[in-house]
């Protein structure tokens, strides 16, 4: 284990984050949001000084939808300054990474808190949208446009 993967789950451990070991570089979690559930892991690149949180989604975006999803997921990540949305299109795999670069100083609860909770946050609050695009036929734009700007 390194100093990275040594402070992930002493985060997680301290913030009732409960996990279990996947490898000598990766943690599983889970996270229940107002939306959905989330299987969520941690991954510590000690060699690269890099540390990442990714929040699964609970469905795979369906075959005839991807290249809706991947506007969906585009335009969701334009101007985000925390984390970004991702879709392998071999599978509709769908995640949310936050990540940080931690080479010259070290990864503290603070910083861990912040993007483990930026992370599960962004994925909950776009989950609805998504879930229109992949099943209800929602278009991207206008799934966006509920979530950024709500009507009163």
């Amino acid at each position: 284990m390194g100093r990275i993967y040594d402070a992930m789950k002493a985060f997680m451990q301290a913030d009732d984050w409960p996990h279990s070991e996947v490898n000598e570089t990766t943690l599983r979690t889970g996270f229940n949001g107002k939306n959905g559930k989330y299987s969520c892991f941690a991954r510590a690149r000690e060699e690269q000084d890099q540390f990442a949180f990714y929040s699964q989604c609970q469905i795979n975006a369906p075959e005839d939808r991807r290249a809706a999803v991947a506007e969906f997921i585009t335009r969701a990540n334009y101007g985000m300054i925390i984390g970004n949305f991702e879709m392998d299109f071999s599978d509709g795999e769908i995640r949310y990474k936050t990540s940080v670069d931690v080479e010259g100083t070290e990864l503290n609860a603070a910083l861990l808190k912040q993007l483990f909770y930026a992370n599960v946050y962004m994925m909950d609050k776009y989950l609805p949208g998504l879930m229109k695009v992949c099943f209800a036929g929602a278009d991207p734009a206008e799934a966006i446009a509920e979530i950024e700007n709500p009507s009163p």
